[in-house]
């Protein structure tokens, strides 16, 4: 008790001494100090009395330790206390002992870790601040005490491993490790956070939590790196410390490298699969969150969420705040190139950064763009993405929605699947805000008027109608305004809007009924309307609504509501039906597609329709087709036509009893009759016209498939019926005809055409052998019919035949193009438009300024292969004509599993009187390869490259193809892919008779016993066939994962051809290395070099799923074989024309592009082929490159200096750190580069026509922009070293750039726009390698050996151009300056200039 009244009386003086108190406060504290002295900590040790004299009163229990001083004046005082000690340094481990046991009682250690309460005065105000820090952390703040009481309070945290909070409620180690932050200053900081790393090492998650987010409180800006390493290998220990570790990580300042390294490492560690709810929670989550009482799984749900929410929390707090964390992310996203590698997560932080931060949008949109059409981010993970971590995303929507426009904006197929699929994706995971800003964004996209967007847009919608009708119901009010703006729709989008509108409206049924209302008055006023386009939108829309009424019933709901309804509905389709025909019957084009829209129901809903109703017009049908189209057959009919009647094709001669015709010629009379008398017809009569005989075939056909379970027996005698025509035999007759008889019979052809292609359609899947011969012959028909068709055709120029497809707005805008048919001279050659110079000039300028690779072509694959196969063909091309002829089922290309058919011909008893064989001819081979290639074309092609075959101008792309369109692109894959079987037998046959014919003729293609009629229709044959496998496997659908299993099928048929039955348990690699292989066994036996051409990129196609060195070796060794060949016609003549040209650049790229060593390739062909070529004959070829011609030297010289130039920018710039071995390999690379192009250059003095020309100025500065680039760094820092190699390599391309500089003479001479449009460029490039070459010198200080000299401008064959005026005496002076600069002891490289040259001495 002594001490501590010493303790009082030599503390209260300091106090009055420091605070100037009154004598009365003084006394009055004095009396408060010993009326609470109970509640103070009472031990007298060192420890208190050095506190109690520095300003702090300790407290026991609850209460708060008081601090009656300044903190700063409080750690000076105890600090000088400790100093001025008699014991001192001893008295400081006395102190730290006295903490020690001081902290060991548990609410008095609490007190020391919060914070001091200022000491209270009655009666005046205190000079301590109302916020003090706490008693260790105030210890901490001095230097003396810091290591023993970092040491102490690292020691008391393990005593709280098994109860962190609990018992005493509070938690300690965070308290503890609090004390460490924002420290001014720290004694031993490696040693802290050294301690604090081991901690974590061994403590608990929450500790562990606890002190990795305070490490950038406490670390130095030294230490950041070395711990943000250690935190990033935690990272990949586990999971659980995943928060924490980025909530430190996004608050270290990090260098670009670690950062990107860092963020590196978190892609690859965190997976948010682990974050996944359990599928039954997923399935309760909507209803969880419905109720308002909590429950377990509601628990649950919101701690899964919860952990993925707080993740992107950290990592969007980071992004937002650190600009380098989003672009260390983007990086980090971009650089990973492996497929199967990218996460849930990437998508997610990509939205993320996009969403918030605007500075990196574009490049977020770049990466996003970019991944998607390497497949490296497929919808399926979207999907994911969405389905299970929809609360994330949600917060993204905006990005998500203006994403999701970019990509419908896009022509890459892949972007806008994506874009699409981010509709559905964002409809069905958001709530109702979200859903009303899907269905308004589509809507926009579909009255924008772009083609693609509104097909897209409309796509999504009728996903969206099927998936989910009752919610996108909520919004039919957006969706009915589409309305307003059909003028912008064509046949195929309004079918699809109808479809849609109907679907909510009769799927509803009550909710639905004011779109009804709508509908039918939209659908009065269009059919009511005089106008072509509007009647035909009248009649889609109301044969779609036909659709949705007519579907089957519940026959489990027989409630009294419903059969109102459906008695209200039969009712509503009745009207309908009978206004439709009512508003059709008149109009044979409106009625044929009304015929046809009807057929295409049936088609698409088979097995959905209800049968009673569809009796409601199936009736009238069958009635009206045999009194309208069907006649018995009479030898003799009445009536007078244009040409005499006759039955012709007939396959039922046998049966002469009750034989049945159809009335064509009759009918085609009347109907030309009607045309001429100006349509004046009875209008209370229904029109019979020939343009409906094949829709309503159709129509009756599939009424009766359905009726029937796919029966046809009540209508196969219109199979082999025969037709009343008239003598077919028109050679030598067209030319007596008048123009109205060959119109007539052009007419007659194409009804009777489109007849058996209706025929063939219905009848093709029959099983039976008899029905099967039949449609083969009818397939004969066809083929045959269609020559007489071009005969017709060619002698009736401007003729426009009666249409076949009705749903197309631009038909007459076709027909005025391709009726007009070639204008011949008398000789039989095509009349030359008035000045074909001059348009062939500007073709030429255009097609040697084009960029790239890829030569300028305009025509489709089909277009350039028909056009070659008709070249020289007397016969129209019916090419043109496509869309005047029905299209052909996709099941038609059954027929081709056919072999040979025996058809029994039966007497008058139905015994077999005779066996005829009956086999798919080549012929018949071509015209169905013909039409699934123009298919597989217009389907599996890109929007980029497929263009449409019948129109060069603006048109409706799915004319002819409108029964197709209602299949998806991967129906038609896995259709095709089942024919693969039988279209690999007909191309080996083909292989085999090719190879027969060349064995036969001892190798000769032009031998004296080849039939060159057959021998050009095989190949033809043959050249569809590899068109139809490339087109094929070329499809981009096959890169997406949900269609692996279909290629995996395709490629087992052709790796079954070489390993049968062996296949099945191989990988998908070695699938595609044994068809790769198979389909290389052709090479020997292609005809044609398009063949040739087209079997090589099918190769390709195969290969680069994926492609490795071998296959690269193997197309380039193929690409050769074929370049090294020499293609010579059956009748002798070597190919050559535009469309061989375009194959051959093509072929050449794919050598150059495949080869192991381009350079050497090059070189190969200018020294071995070209000089070939010189010596030979004026119309001769290279004997090693027989493709090398005068006629295509230009397409070989445009790819060698497009080729030369891409390789040179393979090589790395150089370094100075290269060692002298690398930079001596890099020289010899450039040395063999620039010896090329000086070869190149070189023999523009050979072949000096206007587009080598050109392209020699273009590719010329292109190359010297490169060497400046990527060459000129390299000379820098080797010159010293390889003095005599970098002036060798300089000296040849000075030759080089000398003889450019004359072709910029030559090109002003001829005052040619399109050469010298090159020359500016061209001598500027020149210039910058003059000075650049100077540099060069002065860097390596050789200032001296640089000299400049006068260059005279020449021509190309180095005559002297006299542009200026000049005197006799300046001329010899020029000249002697001029033989100065060309020496040989420099190296000389003129400018841009016309007087300047430069060199370097030796």
């Amino acid at each position: 008790m002594v001490s501590k009244r010493k303790l009082s009386k030599s503390d209260v003086p300091g106090e009055n001494s420091k605070t100037d108190l009154p004598k009365t406060k003084k006394s009055r504290i004095s009396d408060k100090e010993k009326a609470s002295a109970q509640d103070g900590v009472e031990n007298d040790g060192v420890f208190e009395e050095l506190l109690k004299t520095s300003g702090i009163i300790l407290k026991a229990g609850e209460g708060q330790n008081e601090i009656a001083v300044d903190q700063t004046a409080f750690q000076k005082k105890l600090c000088l206390a400790l100093k001025k000690h008699p014991t001192y340094p001893h008295v400081v481990q006395e102190f730290i002992s006295g903490l020690e046991s001081h902290i060991k009682d548990r609410n008095q250690f609490k007190n020391c870790l919060l914070p001091c309460a200022p000491t209270r005065n009655e009666g005046s105000r205190t000079l301590v601040h109302s916020y003090c820090e706490s008693l260790i952390k105030l210890l901490l703040g001095i230097e003396i005490l810091q290591p023993a009481v970092v040491t102490l309070l690292l020691e008391k945290i393990p005593e709280f491993f098994f109860d962190i909070v609990g018992t005493f409620g509070t938690n300690f180690p965070r308290l503890i490790v609090n004390q460490f932050k924002w420290l001014d200053r720290l004694v031993d900081s490696q040693d802290l956070v050294k301690k604090l790393m081991q901690m974590v090492g061994v403590s608990p998650v929450p500790i562990q939590h606890d002190i990795i987010t305070s490490l950038p409180e406490i670390l130095e800006d030294s230490q950041q790196t070395e711990i943000a390493r250690e935190l990033s290998y935690l990272l990949k220990q586990g999971r659980r410390l995943t928060v924490p570790i980025l909530d430190a990580l996004s608050r270290l300042d990090l260098d670009a490298g670690l950062l990107a390294e860092v963020i590196s490492d978190l892609r690859k560690s965190l997976d948010l699969s682990s974050c996944i709810l359990p599928l039954q929670i997923l399935g309760s989550q909507k209803k969880l969150k419905s109720q308002v009482q909590a429950s377990s799984s509601m628990s649950q749900v919101t701690t899964s969420q919860n952990c993925v929410k707080l993740l992107f929390d950290v990592i969007k707090l980071a992004v937002r705040f650190q600009k380098d964390v989003s672009e260390a992310w983007v990086k980090a996203i971009e650089n990973n190139m492996s497929v199967s590698d990218h996460k849930v997560l990437d998508l997610i932080v990509l939205l993320l950064i996009h969403s918030t931060n605007t500075k990196n949008r574009k490049q977020t949109e770049k990466v996003l763009r970019s991944k998607i059409r390497l497949g490296c981010v497929p919808e399926q993970l979207m999907q994911n993405a969405f389905q299970n971590h929809s609360l994330v995303i949600k917060d993204f929507f905006p990005s998500i929605l203006a994403l999701a426009q970019m990509f419908l904006h896009s022509t890459h197929p892949a972007m806008v699947s994506f874009g699409s699929c981010m509709y559905k994706q964002a409809f069905a995971a958001f709530d109702s805000y979200c859903q009303q800003e899907v269905v308004s964004a589509l809507v926009t996209h579909i009255c924008s008027g772009n083609e693609a967007e509104v097909d897209i847009s409309l796509d999504v919608l009728t996903d969206l109608v099927i998936l989910h009708p009752s919610l996108l119901m909520r919004y039919a009010t957006f969706v009915k305004t589409i309305l307003d703006s059909t003028q912008k729709l064509n046949p195929c989008q309004i079918r699809k809007l109808f479809y849609i509108l109907s679907m909510l409206a009769f799927s509803q049924r009550q909710e639905g009924s004011y779109i009804q209302d709508d509908m039918h008055m939209v659908i009065r006023k269009w059919l009511s309307s005089t106008v072509p386009n509007h009647k035909q939108m009248g009649i889609i829309g109301a044969v779609a609504m036909i659709g949705s009424m007519a579907l089957k019933r519940n026959e489990g709901d027989g409630s009294l509501e419903r059969s109102e309804l459906n008695s209200e509905n039969d009712g509503q389709l009745s009207t309908l039906l009978d206004l439709v025909g009512f508003c059709c019957e008149q109009t044979p084009e409106a009625l044929a597609l009304y015929y046809d829209e009807l057929a295409n129901l049936i088609e698409k809903q088979r097995g959905n329709l209800d049968l009673q109703l569809l009796d409601h017009f199936g009736k009238s049908l069958v009635e009206n087709f045999p009194s309208d189209f069907v006649v018995d057959l009479n030898p003799t009919v009445d009536g007078v036509f244009l040409f005499p009647l006759k039955s012709l094709y007939n396959l039922d001669e046998d049966e002469s009893q009750g034989a049945i015709a159809i009335n064509l010629l009759p009918l085609v009379s009347q109907s030309e009759l009607g045309r001429v008398n100006d349509g004046v017809s009875n209008p209370s009569k229904r029109v019979i016209s020939p343009i409906c005989l094949s829709p309503s075939f159709r129509l009756l056909r599939l009424y009766t498939g359905e009726q029937n379970n796919g029966s046809l027996e009540e209508i196969d005698a219109l199979l082999g019926c025969p037709l009343y025509l008239t003598d077919l035999e028109v050679e030598g007759k067209l030319d007596s005809l008048s123009k109205q008889e060959r119109e007539f019979l052009c007419s007659l052809l194409f009804h009777t055409l489109n007849w058996f292609r209706e025929v063939v359609n219905a009848f093709c899947q029959q099983q039976d052998a008899e029905m099967k011969g039949k449609v083969l012959t009818r397939l004969q028909n066809i083929t045959e019919l269609q020559n007489v068709l071009g005969k017709c055709l060619a002698a009736t120029p401007g003729y426009v035949p009666p249409p076949a497809t009705f749903d197309s707005e631009a038909l007459e805008a076709v027909s005025s193009i391709s009726a007009a048919g070639p204008v011949k001279k008398k000789n039989g050659r095509k009349k030359k438009p008035d000045g074909s110079k001059t348009c062939f000039a500007d073709r030429s300028q255009v097609d040697d300024s084009s960029e790239g690779n890829q030569p300028d072509t305009e025509l489709s694959e089909l277009e350039k292969t028909a056009a070659e196969r008709e070249a020289g063909n007397p016969l129209a091309q019916l090419q043109s004509y496509r869309p005047y002829f029905r299209e052909l089922d996709l099941d038609v290309f059954t027929v081709l599993h056919c072999g040979l058919l025996t058809k029994s011909v039966l007497d008058t008893e139905m015994h077999t009187e005779a066996s005829e064989v009956v086999q798919l001819g080549p012929a018949e081979l071509l015209f169905l390869l013909d039409d699934l290639c123009w298919k597989l074309e217009h389907v599996l092609t890109p929007g980029l490259t497929r263009r449409v075959p019948f129109s060069k101008e603006r048109g409706y792309k799915d004319t002819g193809f409108s029964h197709l369109c209602q299949k998806s692109p991967k129906e038609v894959a896995t259709y095709v892919v089942k024919l693969l079987k039988p279209l690999c037998n007909h191309m080996e046959n083909m292989h085999n008779y090719f190879q027969a014919v060349v064995t036969e003729n001892h190798g000769v293609v032009d031998g004296p016993r080849v039939n060159i009629q057959e021998y050009q229709l095989m190949s033809s044959c043959y050249q569809q066939l590899l068109l139809t496998f490339r087109f094929l496997f070329a499809w981009n659908g096959f890169s997406q994962h949900e269609n692996t299993d279909l290629l995996r099928s395709a490629l087992q048929v052709l790796a079954d051809r070489l390993k049968p039955e062996e296949t099945e348990f191989l990988l998908l690699e070695e699938l595609i290395s044994e068809s790769f292989q198979y389909l290389v066994n052709f090479q020997q036996s292609v005809p044609s070099f398009q063949c040739a051409f087209t079997l090589a990129q099918l190769l390709i196609a195969i290969a680069e799923k994926p492609i490795t060195s071998w296959k690269r070796e193997k197309i380039a060794s193929l690409a050769k074989q074929f370049l090294c060949q020499s293609w010579v016609n059956p009748n002798g003549d070597r190919e050559k024309g535009s469309q061989f040209n375009g194959a051959l650049h093509t072929l050449l790229c794919v050598y150059l592009e495949h080869t192991g060593n381009i350079l050497k390739a090059i070189e190969e062909i200018c020294s071995v082929g070209v000089p070939e070529l010189i010596n030979s004959a004026k119309d001769g070829c290279s004997s090693t490159y027989p493709t090398l011609s005068r006629q295509t030297f230009p397409v070989f010289f445009r790819v060698m200096m497009a080729q030369l130039e891409n390789s040179m920018k393979s090589i790395p710039a150089g370094k100075p750190s290269d060692s002298s071995e690398v930079q001596l390999e890099k020289l010899l690379q450039w040395n063999i580069a620039v010896r090329n192009f000086h070869i190149l250059v070189n023999l523009v003095k050979v072949f000096d026509s206007r587009p080598v020309l050109s392209i020699c100025l273009k590719y010329g500065r292109l190359f010297v922009e490169v060497f400046l680039k990527l060459a000129m760094p390299l000379l820098d820092y080797s010159f010293k070293k390889h003095r005599d190699d970098v002036q060798s390599l300089l000296k040849t391309l000075q030759l080089s750039t000398r003889q450019l500089h004359h072709m910029c003479g030559h090109s002003k001479i001829r005052q040619d726009i399109g050469l010298t449009n090159h020359v500016p460029l061209l001598k500027k490039s020149l210039e910058q390698f003059v000075y650049r070459v100077k540099a060069m010198l002065a860097f390596n200080h050789c200032q001296e050996a640089f000299w400049l000299g006068i260059l005279k401008n020449r021509d190309l064959q180095g005559e002297e151009i006299l542009s200026q005026a000049s005197e006799e005496r300046d001329s010899n002076e020029e000249d002697s300056t001029e033989n100065t600069a060309e020496e040989p002891n420099g190296v000389a490289s003129e400018s841009g200039t016309d007087s300047s040259d430069e060199g370097t001495a030796d």
